[in-house]
Formats: structure tokens, C-alpha cells, sequence
């Protein structure tokens, strides 16, 4: 399993349009994607999920990344995260 932290710097936290980018890159990967926040989880594939955790400005993230194709989904998921939040 891979597993890396993310401080969101975008003013208006993860909202719709980062959202539907991060749910889009997920679902190219077969590797199961998780979104932590300090007191819940969601998936990465679902946009409900993420939007639902409503994670703000100035907020740390965490991405769980398990499967086959972890390596890949990591760099690929951070690397989205920091050129839209």
C-alpha cells in the first residue's frame, strides 16, 4: 500500500471542478483510492464521496493507494493534487 499526505492550498478547498479532475485520474487505475480526512473516508472514484468530505483551504488530506498499479496511481494522484488544489 502507498500512502502520502496533501495540504490543500486552493481558497475554496476541493469543490466541484477539482473534484470531478481528481475522480476522473482515479478511475484509470485498477488500485483500490481512498481520501482521508482527520475524521473520515471516502473513495476516490465516487465524486459524492470526495465532495462529501468537504475538506477546505489549509486542510491535510491523506491518499491511501492499494492494488497493482499503486506506484503509478500515486504519482499520478499527487501530481494532480498539486497542480489543481
Amino acid at each position: 500500500m502507498k500512502e502520502f499526505t496533501y495540504t490543500i492550498n486552493d481558497p475554496a478547498g476541493i469543490h466541484a471542478r477539482p473534484a470531478g479532475i481528481l475522480v476522473k485520474e482515479a478511475k484509470k487505475f485498477e488500485s483500490s483510492i481512498s481520501i482521508l480526512t482527520a475524521n473520515q473516508k471516502g473513495d476516490l472514484k465516487r465524486i459524492f464521496a470526495v465532495m462529501g468530505l468537504g475538506v477546505k483551504q489549509g486542510q491535510t488530506i491523506t491518499i491511501q493507494i492499494s492494488g497493482p498499479d499503486e506506484d503509478h496511481a500515486a504519482d499520478t494522484i499527487e501530481s494532480c493534487l498539486k497542480s489543481n488544489l
